[in-house]
């Protein structure tokens, strides 16, 4: 799996003009899911964004988690993340898990989130969506749970 965590004020992600989900601070998750990924994957990857100490102490140091700073989870699923852009102009996507594994495993992350504490708001798998974040910091990780898993 692999994540795009960043670090918000706010953000939403809308579905065919209606709010879908919305928070205030936290982070949004872009959430990729690949052919190789299992629930050793989900669990790694959710444990180590809902642990993360990326918001600041009272010195200006990035060292509050996200339950600590009081924020909240939004989940949007991509599978752009693992899109090749090698070749040509126009990026394939054959990378990314088929949605019958990748459905699962998305789902198995909000609730794995959710037992951390963190009940996340979240778009629609495969649906068109507009999101829309104001990224504070900026603060933006990318994160693979392959490297987590040695």
């Amino acid at each position: 799996m692999k994540a795009v965590v960043t670090r918000v004020s706010s953000a939403s992600v809308t579905i065919e003009g209606k709010v879908n989900g919305k928070i205030d601070k936290g982070f949004l998750v872009l959430l990729g899911v690949g052919p190789e990924d299992d629930m050793r994957h989900v669990e790694k990857l959710a444990d180590k964004i809902c642990g993360l100490r990326v918001f600041e102490d009272a010195d200006g140091k990035m060292n509050v988690s996200l339950g600590d700073a009081g924020g909240s989870i939004l989940v949007v699923s991509n599978f752009t993340l693992y899109g090749s852009c090698v070749k040509g102009r126009r990026p394939d996507f054959f990378g990314a898990a088929a949605p019958e594994k990748a459905i699962p495993l998305y789902e198995a992350f909000l609730a794995r989130c959710e037992a951390n504490g963190f009940p996340p708001q979240h778009g629609e798998f495969g649906a068109h969506m507009v999101v829309e974040s104001v990224n504070d910091g900026p603060i933006t990780l990318i994160i693979d749970s392959n490297e987590l898993i040695k």
